[in-house]
């Protein structure tokens, strides 16, 4: 399989399209939804889920507008610092200056330190987010993403940037606190404890203690981490969060939080935690993966296979190292022969009967460059 081949033909594809394009979840981007709407919370879960879940594309029609994602900004920026650590050419410092200068754009206002949301209103079950609000998920890819790119390039700007993010993490959001340690709000909004957010954060937060130096810093993050570990299922999974309508296991939120810990074992943290990260990537190989690499979303059924879940997995196993190069090489072949078309890009998802081939910027496109420049710095540098 010629990853190089099909990196760049993505990479035409999103240059074509000036990395702009729609999202699974920016119906109330639509002026038409957000008036009939009427601010009620169940109609905007009901236009959210209906375009989510349609197989063609009516966002032309409901006057949604292709736009630059802050999420997808910052895995684009990712990948192309990982590109030029392969390859050292001049074209992906441009690129990776066009996406820091995007970043800068793009950040939240009114908030501690640097911080980045989406780019439409967003109703969960759980709260509702205005456009731009901000997201500690967001904004960890988005501190990762900018750390590796001045390990690779030592471009100032990049850490500028990152290291106000703690400010936000540590100033901006709520926490849900016991015996174990506390978690980190999803937003400054609410006070839900997801923990793949809490954990993602965290593991910003142990990676920026290097350029800090704050005590601070490092104890916020080994807390946070001691509130997600202490939640561990004893299979080794996490539910997404311990509420009566959050108690579900998940493929790709899985691989944020075995991510996340990594980053702490790789720094010199939480070796204390190290039997348990095993047994989470053990249920992680065991429950959601079929023998020929294919990705299930869910670890109790086959269907739908998503994009995120294949392209997550690639990240994970790329950077666990050689014992999951098989599993790494498995999942990229499968991602690339089963949820790609013909034009270069990548698509949302497959189910039983029907695929969604809408070509989604962030949760498609940006999800696979970084999943295939993952895979190449780690096996084919």
């Amino acid at each position: 399989m010629d990853v190089y081949q099909h990196l760049r033909e993505l990479e035409s594809y999103l240059e074509e399209e000036n990395f702009k394009g729609y999202d699974p979840f920016d119906a109330l981007n639509s002026p038409i939804l957000r008036t009939l709407s009427f601010n009620n919370r169940l109609l905007r879960i009901l236009y959210i889920q209906m375009l989510k879940r349609l197989p063609f594309n009516m966002r032309p029609l409901l006057g949604i507008k292709k736009d630059y994602n802050p999420k997808g900004v910052g895995l684009f920026l990712w990948g192309y610092a990982k590109l030029y650590e392969i390859h050292r050419k001049s074209e992906y410092l441009e690129k990776i200056e066009f996406f820091l200068d995007l970043l800068q754009e793009l950040r939240s206002e009114g908030y501690s330190g640097n911080c980045w949301g989406y780019n439409f209103d967003w109703q969960s079950r759980a709260f509702y987010l205005p456009r731009y609000t901000p997201t500690l998920v967001n904004t960890s890819f988005i501190g990762h993403a900018l750390i590796d790119s001045f390990e690779y390039t030592e471009n100032q700007k990049s850490i500028e940037m990152a290291v106000p993010i703690k400010d936000f993490i540590l100033n901006s959001l709520n926490r849900t606190e016991d015996d174990s340690g506390f978690c980190f709000s999803y937003s400054p909004l609410d006070h839900t404890a997801i923990h793949n957010a809490n954990l993602l954060g965290a593991s910003l937060l142990i990676r920026l203690y290097k350029y800090t130096k704050d005590e601070s810093v490092r104890d916020a993050a080994l807390a946070s981490l001691s509130y997600s570990m202490h939640y561990q299922r004893a299979d080794g999974s996490w539910f997404y969060a311990d509420t009566d309508i959050q108690r579900w296991i998940d493929s790709f939120h899985t691989g944020f939080n075995l991510q996340s810990i990594l980053y702490f074992l790789e720094q010199g943290f939480g070796n204390e935690y190290t039997e348990a990260f095993e047994k989470g990537v053990k249920f992680f190989v065991n429950n959601f993966f079929r023998k020929d690499g294919g990705p299930y979303y869910y670890h109790d059924r086959h269907y739908p296979i998503d994009i995120h879940s294949a392209a997550q997995a690639v990240v994970f196993f790329s950077r666990a190292g050689k014992d999951y190069q098989n599993l790494a090489e498995a999942v990229t072949n499968w991602m690339i022969d089963n949820l790609r078309d013909r034009k270069g890009f990548f698509f949302y998802r497959k189910g039983k009967f029907i695929r969604n081939k809408i070509p989604y910027i962030r949760w498609s496109q940006a999800w696979a460059f970084h999943a295939l420049t993952e895979y190449l710095i780690h096996f084919e540098k």
